[in-house]
């Protein structure tokens, strides 16, 4: 990026005051992933950036970065409600009432998230169970092999953390279901910000013959 600034101040006559360096950063989905360290990035950043101006004979630009998933993905919980559980042998399914239709990511990525129950206590001990969603597609898994506890039924709730980013953003209605609410939560005050849609919004879009 600073020999691309040093040609357009070559051949242009323009010294650009910003550097915008972009987004992208990582979040950890899963407990021992990797997430953003700010102190590490700046460093190397400055330090290349320093390294860069000085070789090119550039002031050092203002530099910018986008962040946000960093910053959405963190404060986004989706919640999901266990609709079966199917155990076969050693293996345990445990199906929701969401799935790809409200974040497709994991059957285009592979992304995997770690769902945790909630709402109420338990001591069962855990057993690694496949979190799927609601569609007729051999895609559409939200976690394999994570821990759950081993007494979770229909009517039980998921909480998949670091839901913020790229999630109710990448929603559709795939299969006819409408899209989640979406609600904000601040010293203990829930409210809604995005309304549950309903079947009348999803066929209000229809002319009809």
């Amino acid at each position: 990026m600073v020999g691309l600034m040093a040609r357009i101040r070559d051949q242009h006559g323009i010294t650009l005051p910003q550097l915008n360096i972009g987004g992208g950063h990582a979040i950890a989905y899963r407990p021992g992933e990797e997430h953003l360290n700010i102190s590490a990035l700046a460093q190397r950043v400055r330090a290349e950036l320093e390294d860069g101006c000085a070789r090119a004979h550039l002031p050092l630009p203002r530099l910018t970065l986008e962040p946000g998933r960093a910053i959405a993905g963190p404060a986004g919980v989706a919640v999901y409600r266990v609709l079966a559980v199917k155990r076969t042998g050693t293996r345990t399914f445990v199906a929701v009432d969401g799935g790809m239709s409200d974040n497709p990511r994991p059957a285009l990525y592979g992304v995997r998230y770690s769902p945790r129950l909630i709402g109420r206590p338990t001591t069962a001990p855990p057993r690694l169970a496949t979190v799927v969603g609601r569609h007729c597609e051999a895609g559409d898994i939200l976690a394999d092999d994570v821990a759950l506890p081993g007494d979770i039924h229909p009517g039980d709730l998921l909480a998949l953390p670091a839901a913020g980013a790229y999630h109710l953003s990448m929603a559709s209605g795939y299969n006819l279901i409408g899209r989640p609410p979406v609600i904000a939560v601040s010293n203990g005050t829930a409210r809604t910000l995005v309304r549950r849609e309903s079947q009348d919004d999803m066929n209000r879009r229809d002319v009809g013959l």
